[in-house]
Parts: C-alpha cells; sequence; structure tokens
C-alpha cells in the first residue's frame, strides 16, 4: 500500500525557514512524479513545486527565489526548503506522486489530477 508521509511543518515568524520532507513507501517513485502542494484555509489546493520529467525545477510564481525543491538523499523522498516565509504561505502543505512519468510542459507545476496519492499533509503557519 502506498503511504507519503510529509514532515518539516511548524510555526516561524515571517521571514523565517523551513524544511519539509516527504517519505514515500509502498512503491518506488521517480522525484519526476512527485511533488508539493499547499491549501490555505478557505482557499483551494494549489501546486507549488515539482521536479519535471526533464530534471527542471518547476514552481508556483508565488514562491520562486523562496523555496527549493530537491529529491532527498534517501530514496523515495522529496524535500522544500523554504525561506523568506510570508504570512501569505500560511497552509497545510501536501506531497503528491504518481506511478506514471508525469511529462507536464506548463510553466507552473502539474495540476491536482496528474496525481494519484497524496499524504495527510504537514501545516505551515507563518506569523508576524
Amino acid at each position: 500500500q502506498v503511504r507519503l508521509v510529509e514532515s518539516g511543518g511548524g510555526s516561524v515568524q515571517t521571514g523565517g525557514s523551513l524544511r519539509l520532507s516527504c517519505a514515500a513507501s509502498g512503491y518506488s517513485f521517480s522525484s519526476h512524479s512527485m511533488a508539493w502542494f499547499r491549501q490555505a484555509p478557505g482557499k483551494k489546493r494549489e501546486g507549488v513545486a515539482a521536479i519535471g520529467f526533464d530534471g527542471r525545477l518547476i514552481y508556483a510564481d508565488s514562491v520562486k527565489g523562496r523555496f527549493t525543491i530537491s529529491a532527498g538523499d534517501v530514496k523515495n523522498t522529496l524535500n522544500l526548503e523554504m525561506n523568506g516565509l510570508k504570512s501569505e504561505d500560511t497552509g497545510m502543505y501536501y506531497c503528491a506522486a504518481d506511478e506514471s512519468e508525469i511529462r507536464w510542459y506548463g510553466q507552473g507545476p502539474p495540476p491536482e489530477r496528474a496525481y494519484n496519492h497524496w499524504g495527510q499533509g504537514t501545516q505551515v503557519t507563518v506569523s508576524s
């Protein structure tokens, strides 16, 4: 059974940093088929970052220059380094994965429908 477990969330002040990690089990996912999403209170879930099939790092415009996605040193893990956090970054952060190769050519991260597996999320709260 596939399981995705996020960790690293917490409460920080504006300008602070957090490092999120996602550990997958039950299937050997390519880092190119994993991504980070987030959902702020009262808003739709949105893509934050992904690693494209062509190796490019894909970010939502709102996090470019502040967040860095990377494949973990341990196989089947995905990290998200978040710096310069803002109050608008507050939300539940989810890891997503799919067994298939996601050939995405868009500017931002692939849409939710591209991913078949989701973690339970880790809360990030940024306050001033």
